[in-house]
């Protein structure tokens, strides 16, 4: 392809609106233009990569027998209201205003769940994998980071249909190998998490991360073993509170000004681990005193699975008031004045020798006993995980807290999207059964996106071979006025595509300053320099845009050379 003949609008200076390097180098370099909030325009080099990406998704997933549809993205409410999820995706889900009962499809277990209640009956129909690379749309209340939070955007989501928990395990197990051959195809460096299902629910999830200063989940990770967890359900490995062996009487004792565990520790010399803070949280309506140990912060989301709650929120100032009979800093698990469902987090099981608030404003209590003056319902792990603490695995290395990008995510959804929708099966005993579905979804943008934070410098991006919109750019160097350098340009332009790379040559009667910038912005793998000096000793200037580093080779070895480089 010649460089004259293609859109290709690159940007000198970087929109405002641009704050991380996928974003702004995506705008630069010609490979997308937004159109609105969230809302992109693939331009031609764009939509290149994209195609690519979309390639090694299909071979992949077809490798493990999926089967390619494509859903309508318009979808019936009614199939939604029947999951409960229009209430669920809340302000997320488009609804279609001039066409009442019509939603834009943020994602398509319901779909799938119809077809399969349409036409599964057996078990002799089982298993199934179905998939589809398909536009969905999502009504994101703060689009933003270019392509990675879009209103609009691709994504692969796959769908498995088994008879058996076995089957369901087996077609997760399928998944999690196909994503990780696809993201090392893509030239990905990335981490596998355990992670909440969240709205989409399901009995496991893993996310695949790919590190990033800019990335909105927090997971920690273990550079040791490999363990690695999104924040809502990572844990270390922390010791639970000593029992001590004097268990005195409880002990009311006066702490005016203290609002918080640290006034307690600094003014009054408690140590913090014999503090058991109190937070009171409305879950499905029904008021519950939480009890952490020391600073710990809550993990909502932990809490939410732990309790298997739909909703629950802090409660607010006036509640804890009616429930505790106190105000926040002095609540406490001892004489609560409206009874309340208490649970604690695990690292307090069979504490003794703590201070806790008193449920009267100013007041906290000493010597509390967890197995002697109230009943706690039950313990869990309740507490966000810190950086510096002991990796859960106990291979004895501290835990990193980081920053992560969401590119793939995988349920095992079990029956909730079946029974809803009454997609069942016969099994060998003529029992009507729920059909055990699997999710998996990956964001096409997300993975463009993702590869170019981390594979740029100041100049521009560098592509793998794999997604890179074409292989080699050839630099015709003064063309216009040098026709041995035209000639040899051409040929070499005409020998890469007979040897089966792809390949753009920048024809452009353009100064080499400008082509060489152009062609670090872009960022193929092979920059093939043609220049007139080089060219009348029978030779070349090939150089790697992913190290920078040059070579000369002669005329008629360059396409040998240029291969080796790419490894095709």
């Amino acid at each position: 392809m010649k460089q004259s003949q293609i859109f290709f609008p690159t940007l000198k200076e970087v929109p405002t609106e641009a704050q991380i390097p996928s974003h702004k180098l995506m705008l630069r370099a010609g490979l997308v233009r937004q159109l609105g909030a969230g809302i992109f325009s693939y331009l031609p080099l764009g939509y290149r990569i994209a195609k690519k990406v979309m390639n090694i998704i299909r071979e992949e997933m077809d490798a493990i027998g999926g089967q390619e549809f494509h859903l309508p993205a318009l979808n019936p409410i009614e199939i939604w209201e029947q999951t409960g999820r229009v209430e669920a995706m809340g302000d997320v889900l488009f609804h279609i205003k001039n066409r009442e009962g019509l939603v834009l499809a943020p994602t398509h277990e319901e779909i799938i769940t119809f077809h399969a209640r349409q036409h599964i009956h057996s078990y002799r129909d089982l298993p199934q994998i179905w998939y589809q690379i398909q536009t969905k749309f999502r009504n994101e209340p703060r689009p933003k980071s270019g392509v990675l939070r879009g209103r609009q955007f691709t994504m692969k989501d796959s769908y498995s249909l088994d008879a058996t928990r076995e089957g369901l395990d087996a077609s997760y197990e399928k998944h999690a190998s196909a994503y990780r051959n696809i993201y090392s195809r893509s030239g990905l460096k990335f981490f596998v998490v355990g992670a909440s299902s969240g709205a989409m629910g399901g009995s496991a999830s893993q996310e695949f991360m790919v590190e990033s200063p800019y990335g909105e989940d927090t997971c920690a990770v273990c550079d040791s073993c490999g363990y690695a967890a999104n924040i809502e359900v990572a844990s270390s490995a922390l010791s639970a509170a000593e029992r001590i062996a004097d268990n005195n009487s409880t002990e009311e004792f006066a702490t005016p000004g203290a609002r918080s565990i640290n006034d307690l520790i600094n003014g009054y010399n408690i140590p913090e681990e014999r503090c058991a803070k109190s937070v009171v949280y409305i879950v499905d309506s029904k008021p519950v005193l939480i009890l952490m140990r020391g600073n710990d912060e809550l993990n909502e989301a932990k809490l939410q699975s732990a309790l298997k709650a739909v909703n629950l929120r802090p409660a607010e100032a006036a509640e804890l008031l009616e429930i505790t009979g106190a105000n926040a800093g002095s609540i406490g698990p001892v004489g609560l004045k409206t009874p309340a469902l208490i649970i604690a987090d695990n690292l307090l099981r069979d504490a003794n020798g703590m201070v806790s608030g008193t449920n009267r404003d100013g007041f906290h209590i000493r010597n509390i006993d967890f197995n002697r003056d109230f009943t706690v319902s039950s313990f869990h792990d309740l507490r966000m995980a810190r950086a510096g603490e002991q990796c859960s695995n106990d291979c004895g290395n501290a835990l990193r807290v980081v920053n992560a990008i969401e590119v793939g995510h995988i349920f095992k959804l079990g029956t909730k999207y079946s029974s809803a929708l009454g997609a069942t099966f016969l099994d060998e005993n003529g029992t009507e059964n729920p059909i055990i579905m699997g999710s998996y979804g990956i964001g096409v943008e997300r993975i463009i996106a993702c590869f170019i934070e981390q594979n740029h410098d100041d100049k521009g991006i560098f592509w793998s071979p794999a997604i890179a919109p074409y292989h080699v750019h050839i630099l015709g160097l003064n063309i216009k006025k040098s026709e041995i350098t035209r000639e040899v340009s051409e040929k070499l332009a005409q020998q890469c595509a007979e040897a089966g790379l792809e390949v753009l040559y920048d024809d452009r009667d353009e100064s080499p300053g400008v082509k060489f910038n152009d062609a670090d912005l872009l960022g193929l793998p092979v920059q093939v320099i043609a220049g007139e000096r080089n060219i009348k000793d029978g030779k070349i200037e090939l150089k790697i845009r992913a190290t920078g580093e040059r070579k000369t080779v002669e005329i008629d070895k360059a396409i040998d050379e240029i291969r080796d480089i790419l490894r095709i």
